[in-house]
């Protein structure tokens, strides 16, 4: 199953693995949000979203069940290991080994971090608004290590991703040199590039070494997009995990 899987292409550290699902895994969903559809509150049918989420972890031969999130947009970072509840956050961060983190997205950009020790790992959901509002600086936080590395996973693409002033308002009010992120369309509206976004939040965080990018979730179907498929879109999951 090759198409199941995109393999971040980042030096990960020894000990530490990272996989994005695709529509095309091993799962059960059907009709539009078929196949491998891993949100739970995506109106997606319960038992199968269950059942595609332990396809995940017998496929990709996960050491432990993901720590799942409630994501609401937000900057709150949950710590792991896995408990019976799935903590209200947007980023977590984890130490030591047999670790899981996940992230839900289908548009918004999902990053991913490692030490160089290999002994850390985060992982955070970055929509424009949680992005604005420090998601990332505060996963590197959490983290409190020497030396991270971070991918940047699919998101929608600059040339599709067009919003309204208030967005770019809400970064440029912050950075001046966020302009560069932004491409005037109509009046009041700008294409909106959030991987320009994101490593610009990431090297003032102190995070240089970043890799990733490049995607776009609008116009690439082996993943969700919930601009593109609207109310019944599915979502995939961007993981990292220690061994």
């Amino acid at each position: 199953m090759a198409d199941a899987w995109i393999r971040p292409d980042w030096a990960a550290p020894d000990g530490v693995e990272a996989a994005v699902s695709t529509r095309q895994g091993p799962g059960v969903s059907a009709g539009p949000y078929g196949r491998l559809n891993l949100g739970l509150r995506s109106g997606d049918d319960a038992a199968a979203v269950l059942a595609n989420r332990a396809s995940l972890v017998t496929a990709l031969g996960l050491p432990a069940e993901p720590l799942w999130l409630r994501q609401v947009h937000g900057t709150d970072v949950a710590e792991g290991p896995a408990g019976a509840d799935e903590p209200v956050a947007d980023a977590a961060v984890a130490r030591g080994p047999g670790q899981v983190l996940a992230i839900l997205t289908a548009d918004c950009l999902p990053v991913l971090f490692a030490s160089v020790d290999g002994q850390t790992i985060g992982a955070a959901h970055a929509g424009w608004r949680g992005l604005a509002a420090g998601v990332l600086e505060n996963t590197v936080k959490a983290m409190g290590a020497e030396g991270i590395r971070a991918w940047m996973g699919p998101a929608i693409g600059g040339g599709s991703y067009e919003v309204g002033e208030e967005v770019r308002e809400a970064f440029v009010s912050q950075d001046p040199g966020a302009t560069e992120a932004f491409q005037a369309t109509r009046p009041g509206h700008w294409l909106c590039d959030l991987y320009t976004l994101a490593r610009r939040r990431l090297a003032a965080a102190g995070v240089t070494e970043v890799s990733g990018g490049g995607f776009d979730t609008l116009t690439d179907d082996r993943l969700y997009s919930y601009r593109r498929d609207g109310a019944q879109s599915g979502r995939f999951a961007s993981l990292v995990w220690t061994r």
